[in-house]
């Protein structure tokens, strides 16, 4: 039994990244957009995190991502927010402002507005970086729409999978 607001799911994977980053050492770092700081509260929920969790950057703003994290205007002009660009650069920039050893960020469309054709609700990309790693790992996901706390639930476990060592 729980008495945590997130579901059973997200904390029970939560408890494995700092399980095994614990275990292993490392140390990680957040990005995050449309999840809203839900990764980092699914990682607080766990006693010992703070042996894991070294920070988290919520930039929901465009403005944000550039002055918190680095990414450059023409990145979000030219690909737009929710691109492998700019979760690239997201990922780069929260590693280089942090004592981590590996970064994930997460930028996408929760709805139920904000989609277009090309990039309709549902579509997140994920970046994950390792200190010393030269390029990102990315990948654009796309989530059954789910209503907005769906999309934000579904986003929240992949970026959690992709903290497992």
């Amino acid at each position: 039994m729980t008495d945590s607001l997130l579901p059973k799911e997200i904390v029970d994977l939560a408890r494995r990244v700092v399980e095994e980053n614990a275990a292993a050492g490392r140390t990680v770092v957040l990005a995050e957009s449309c999840t809203g700081g839900l990764v980092a509260a699914a990682l607080t929920e766990i006693a010992g995190s703070s042996a894991v969790l070294d920070r988290s950057f919520v930039t929901y703003s465009n403005a944000a991502k550039q002055s918190e994290l680095g990414v450059a205007s023409d990145i979000i002009e030219a690909f737009g927010a929710v691109s492998v660009a700019c979760v690239y650069a997201m990922a780069r920039g929260a590693l280089d402002r942090s004592d981590a050893d590996i970064a994930v960020a997460v930028s996408g469309i929760a709805g139920p507005g904000g989609g277009t054709d090309g990039k309709p609700v549902g579509t997140v990309v994920f970046a994950r970086l390792e200190k010393g790693q030269e390029q990102p790992e990315a990948e654009e996901r796309f989530f059954e729409d789910t209503g907005r706390s769906g999309v934000r639930s579904q986003a929240t476990l992949c970026a959690l999978e992709l903290l497992l060592p």
